[in-house]
């Protein structure tokens, strides 16, 4: 689901590219899978913190890949701090 907001990426040298829900959704299942949360509570987990994600960048123009990593860090730290600390630092880890 595309909202229509626009990201500006992290450095600001790639395009903004329009808010993809799913694509969030996606990578916080994907971080909750990475510390074996259970695949039917990672689902509801990346369901409920994408949701979260979805109200406060709706109310914005445009937002940075930046503020949404750290706003769905926050919520994610709420029901599986383990996968929030890996979607947090993916970059630094891999």
């Amino acid at each position: 689901m595309a909202l229509a907001v626009d990201v500006v990426k992290r450095s600001g040298k790639r395009p903004t590219e329009s808010f993809d829900a799913d694509k969030l959704l996606r990578s916080i299942l994907s971080a909750c899978l990475s510390v074996r949360s259970p695949e039917g509570e990672a689902e509801d987990t990346a369901k409920n913190v994408t949701q979260a994600v979805v109200v406060w960048v709706d109310r914005k123009p445009a937002v940075t890949s930046h503020d949404i990593r750290r706003l769905a860090s926050v919520h994610l730290q709420r029901f599986q701090p383990e996968a929030a600390y890996i979607y947090e630092h993916h970059k630094s880890i891999i």
